[in-house]
């Protein structure tokens, strides 16, 4: 519940900042032109877009000079979801508008890529040499016969190569899609077994914390399970030759041709993502050319207020959406850095380090390594020159409060943090980063533009103040256009509209404040449900990793048949602590007084690790299934997985539980 009255802001922007984003120069120039309210600030602008949401759509594509080579006939023309339909008439490209700043003669040296591996060191990428690069590659895969709408893989790391690649494709009208190589092989066929690509670039290996990590096996396997691929692009980063019917990367970029941008239909698909796929195969995404355009126009252009001044770092492989909105910076004219590398190595202030050699106006990251940086007791505003940074966000999971706190302490205090909240099913955010707006520790700034945010109880009623499921009431053009292999639509409707027809439900517990902030606690598909009362398992994460004892803990809240209720807590320790009865007792305190009683767990158990998924999000719902007693095969999917073994100590323990409790 929010208070009757507001606490201090951790952070107010002040009037010069304001006075110097882009989303206040939005407003006016959109109330002049398009009848957006002058006054009344970001609330005000934020109402009118999900009020008037063809005219917003329509003056973003405007403000941005969206390039329509054939006219909309309006901006939708159906508003249902799922199905609604976007600039009906209008063709485009996506990967015309992310070069376009190579057409600028005063930019077109300047670095549009700035790519860095683990001994730091800065490699750029020219405007001219990515549209060069782009224009030669997408010339070879036309004489390769790829046609628009056809699939293009990437079994590729966070190198210059993979944007060159992805923009090529785009360029020729076909569908882009990539998993990183520290994907096994089962898991990469999963994903592009679903999609059937005629064209496979990839690399030999890949460095990750200090070492060369071989994958020509892995790579061979692909080959031969993938029969719809016609070619096969090896790029050499561990410097082998390319295996036989492969063909070289520098063969087919060593062109210099003018890129050939095919116009398409404003939904013509451009890439297809992945869900984590933790129960079953993963749900292949399909987003479109003109919806990713404009919703990574907003988004990265006013609220994360990017342009052409700025570098944009993001910690993120090409298996993660955030990969392909950190390749979209390239719209606002914005220099991309592509990290290559573990994010802790050699040590844990890797990334900071990175964010200060490039210079790093935004910096990207995950809410796990923030919390990271605190436990090491990281200090990355006494140890590096941060003083380009404007921006901290993270994503992946929410920011605790004492995640903001560190931020603020130990990076600057004049630091805008942005803790953001989306997804893969969109590619974007919901709610997150407003450069005008003040932050509050634990909070979201608020909702973005476009998006009618809500909080809905089961019975489909807006709560303010309350927790209730996040639902999204009108459609975002970057809502995906399809699931591949699902003609009728069925197991797109079963994933976002089951619960509430026409309304996306996404699967977050949320709270929207009465100022317009947002807090998340976590998925609500592994709901803790005691007596009652619904609870967000992020919010004991946050009281109990906070113990120095604690490296990672995970919730679950399971449904007996007698009809009572087991909540079990399982901690992973630091090196050398132990599970005794005097941590116990700390546990149980710490979650007694900064949360409730309620929230204390039945037990608590130790573990050899938390199981993730290949992006690295906690999985909850297979350990559910796990310890309800469905066996490991069925519980998930193991190409999911990161460490398949972690999940077989709460197989066991199910088994064991049908004996007797397990006590504390």
């Amino acid at each position: 519940m929010t208070s009757a009255a507001s606490p201090a802001p951790l952070w107010q922007p002040d009037p010069d900042r304001i006075a110097a984003a882009r989303i206040p120069r939005f407003q006016s120039w959109a109330a002049e032109r398009y009848g957006a309210p002058a006054q009344g600030g970001y609330a005000a602008l934020h109402r009118w877009s999900v009020d008037e949401l063809e005219t917003f759509w329509r003056a973003v594509a405007d403000w941005f000079d969206v390039r329509f080579s054939a006219p909309y006939e309006r901006v939708l023309a159906d508003p249902a979801m799922p199905g609604a339909q976007w600039f009906p008439g209008a063709t485009l490209n996506y990967a015309e508008h992310a070069l376009r700043t190579a057409e600028d003669p005063a930019r077109t040296h300047d670095a549009a890529l700035l790519h860095v591996d683990e001994t730091h060191e800065t490699t750029p990428i020219s405007w001219s040499e990515l549209r060069r690069q782009v224009g030669a590659l997408a010339a070879e895969l036309r004489a390769l016969g790829v046609r628009p709408g056809d699939r293009v893989s990437g079994y590729l790391p966070n190198i210059p190569q993979a944007v060159t690649a992805l923009l090529a494709t785009a360029a020729v009208g076909a569908v882009w899609t990539s998993c990183a190589p520290d994907f096994g092989a089962r898991s990469v066929l999963d994903r592009f077994q679903q999609v059937e690509p005629v064209i496979l670039f990839t690399v030999d290996g890949y460095r990750y914390g200090g070492k060369e990590h071989d994958r020509t096996e892995t790579v061979a396997e692909l080959r031969s399970e993938l029969p719809t691929l016609r070619a096969v692009i090896h790029i050499p980063l561990l410097g082998t030759e390319a295996p036989a019917g492969a063909l070289d990367w520098s063969a087919v970029t060593s062109g210099d041709t003018e890129p050939v941008f095919e116009q398409v239909p404003f939904d013509h698909p451009l890439w297809v993502l992945y869900s984590s796929g933790t129960t079953g195969l993963p749900k292949a995404i399909v987003q479109s050319q003109g919806g990713i355009l404009l919703e990574h126009f907003k988004q990265l252009g006013l609220h994360c207020d990017l342009g052409p001044e700025d570098r944009f770092f993001w910690y993120t492989s090409t298996g993660w959406m955030m990969w392909n909105f950190l390749v979209s910076g390239l719209l606002t004219g914005t220099t991309v850095v592509l990290y290559d590398g573990s994010p802790g190595y050699p040590d844990t202030g890797a990334q900071w380090r990175i964010a200060e050699r490039t210079e790093a106006t935004l910096f990207g990251t995950s809410a796990a390594y923030v919390m990271a940086c605190r436990k090491a007791e990281v200090h990355p505003g006494r140890d590096h020159d941060l003083s380009r940074i404007k921006c901290v966000a993270t994503t992946g999971s929410p920011l605790p409060p004492d995640g903001f706190r560190w931020l603020h302490d130990e990076v600057a205090e004049d630091l805008w943090i942005a803790s953001v909240s989306g997804g893969t099913d969109v590619c974007s955010c919901f709610a997150g980063a407003v450069p005008t707006l003040p932050v509050h520790i634990g909070e979201l700034q608020a909702a973005c533009l476009g998006t009618d945010l809500q909080s809905w109880d089961p019975q489909g009623k807006p709560l303010i103040g309350e927790v209730g499921e996040l639902v999204v009431t009108n459609p975002m053009p970057s809502m995906p256009i399809r699931f591949w292999n699902d003609p009728d639509g069925s197991r797109y409707r079963d994933s976002y509209f089951e619960m509430f027809p026409g309304v996306w439900r996404h699967g977050d517990w949320i709270t929207i404040t009465d100022r317009g902030s947002v807090i998340i606690h976590g998925r609500s598909d592994s709901t803790l449900n005691r007596q009652g009362v619904r609870m967000g398992s992020a919010d004991i994460y946050e009281a109990v990793e906070r113990l120095p004892e604690i490296k990672e803990s995970l919730v679950i809240g399971l449904e007996e048949p007698d009809g009572g209720y087991w909540m079990p807590l399982f901690v992973h320790l630091v090196d050398g602590a132990s599970l005794d009865d005097g941590l116990r007792a700390r546990i149980k305190q710490t979650i007694r007084e900064e949360l409730s009683p309620r929230h204390v767990p039945d037990d608590i158990i130790e573990v050899p690790g938390v199981p993730h998924t290949l992006t690295g999000k906690r999985i909850e719902v297979p350990v559910k299934r796990l310890l309800q007693g469905t066996a490991l095969a069925k519980a998930v999917n193991p190409g999911s997985v990161d460490n398949l073994e972690l999940l077989r100590f709460y197989e066991e323990l199910a088994r064991t539980r049908k004996a007797g409790p397990t006590g504390d």
